[in-house]
Parts: structure tokens; sequence; C-alpha cells
């Protein structure tokens, strides 16, 4: 049988502050891409996460992002390099120590919003999260949007990689995803979600907002928590893809 992961980004609320409906959603994807603090989350929300991933068999990977609770870590932030790694590395050591705590091990890196663009398109910054992972844990999976600087700087480097498409986002002719600021740029119909998700994986391609077929591997379909309908969207997603004839379970079990 296919297999195929579905993940979310989640744990994004801070405090008394809530953002998804995380543990609906944990009972539907099979991987979880966890906020560190700095875009989003806190202890409490990233513990009460991994305790309940490792429950239910659901992996756990760090999902660093700019320190920037005010613009959720989707505005572009002026580090140096140097400076970039270290925001990493405190992330992917905080998502670490966490998953331990709760009794689960971490599993991939996955970057959040302005900073997962920075290393996806900039040779320079996809280097360095490569060196952080390396220094930090090479067996760590790394996360990456298909014909990226960041899939070539992986690869180079021979990290495990899993490739992404996501199920809520519309994409451009060049493969990269449409900016959120265009019309169209999120999809909230479920149905066009599904029949997306199901085409791309079917066809191993990104399909774009004109139709264009865009071949890549996938490997895992995302669908972000803080899209309106997230959970329905994703329940419609997994049972389609079974339908289909996939097995849902985490990449960091199926990826050699």
């Amino acid at each position: 049988m296919k297999s195929i992961d579905i993940n979310c980004d989640m744990g994004e609320g801070f405090g008394a502050y809530r953002m998804g409906d995380d543990m609906s959603m944990l009972q539907v994807v099979s991987t979880v891409n966890l906020a560190c603090g700095f875009h989003a989350g806190d202890p409490s929300i990233m513990a009460h996460i991994c305790t309940e991933a490792k429950r239910l068999g659901v992996a756990v990977g760090a999902h660093p992002g700019y320190p920037d609770l005010w613009g959720f870590g989707r505005r572009d932030m002026p580090y140096t390099l140097p400076q970039l790694k270290e925001l990493l590395a405190y992330q992917i050591g905080a998502a670490m120590g966490m998953a331990r705590f709760a009794g689960h091990r971490l599993t991939h890196v996955k970057a959040h919003g302005a900073m997962g663009h920075l290393v996806s398109d900039d040779p320079s910054a996809s280097a360095a999260l490569v060196d952080v992972i390396e220094s930090i844990d090479s067996g760590l999976i790394l996360s990456v949007m298909a014909s990226s600087e960041l899939e070539r700087a992986g690869a180079a480097s021979g990290l495990r990689l899993a490739h992404e498409i996501y199920a809520d986002r519309a994409y451009l002719d060049d493969g990269r995803l449409m900016p959120r600021g265009q019309p169209g740029a999120v999809i909230h119909d479920a149905g066009e979600s599904v029949e997306r998700v199901l085409n791309m994986v079917e066809e191993q391609s990104i399909i774009s907002y004109t139709g264009k077929r865009i071949p890549v591997s996938i490997d895992t379909v995302c669908v972000h928590g803080d899209t309106e309908g997230a959970v329905s969207i994703a329940k419609r997603i997994r049972n389609a893809l079974e339908h289909a004839g996939y097995r849902i379970a985490p990449y960091a079990s199926t990826r050699p």
C-alpha cells in the first residue's frame, strides 16, 4: 500500500490566546510542526501537544520562525546569518527538549513563515539551516518545498528530506507559493483542496493556479492550522486519500 503523510503547523497560540483547534487536528494528521515560542507557542502548549502526539502516534518536529508574535512570523526581519543560525538552534533545541520531556522524540525541522521563505529561496540561508541541523542532530529530517534552494542544499548535504505540498495554498507557475496578499492565495473551499491534493499526489506534480504541472516528489501534505475550517479540510483530505488507497503515516516512519 502506498503511504502519504498529512502534516499541520500547530501550537500557534500563546498564553491565554489560542490559534486553531490543535486537539481535534491531532486526531486527523500524522505529523505536527510545533511552534517553538518565537512566532507563537509557549512551554505549556508545546508540552501538551507533545504529550498528546506521543499518545496518538503522531510525529513531532520543530517549526522555528522569527521572534515576531505581533506579525505571526510572516514579516521579513533583517537578521545576519550568524543570528539566523542562533535563532534556529535555540528553537530546535527547545522543541527537542520539550519532546523528550513528554517522552516523545523530535523527528524533523520545518521553518515557518517569512523564515521559511528565506531558507527556501536564499542559498546562504538554506546552507545556514542545513548547518544548524547537522550540528544538532543530522538524523533530523528536513522538510522542503520542491525545487527550492533548501531542497538543493539539503540533498547536497545528505540530510533526509521530506518533500511537501500545501492543501490550502495556491501555486505560481514557477512552483513557488502565491504570496498571501494576492487574491486566491489561500484556498478555503474544502472540495477544491481535496481535488487539488488528490491530483497532485497521484500525478506527483505541483499544479499551479493556471493548471501548469511541475513534476516533484511528494511525501507530505500540509494543512495550515490557522486556515478557516482547517480541521474539516484535513478530515476530508485524509478520507479522500485513504479511499484512493493511501495509508496515512508519519513520513519519519516511511522515509528511508
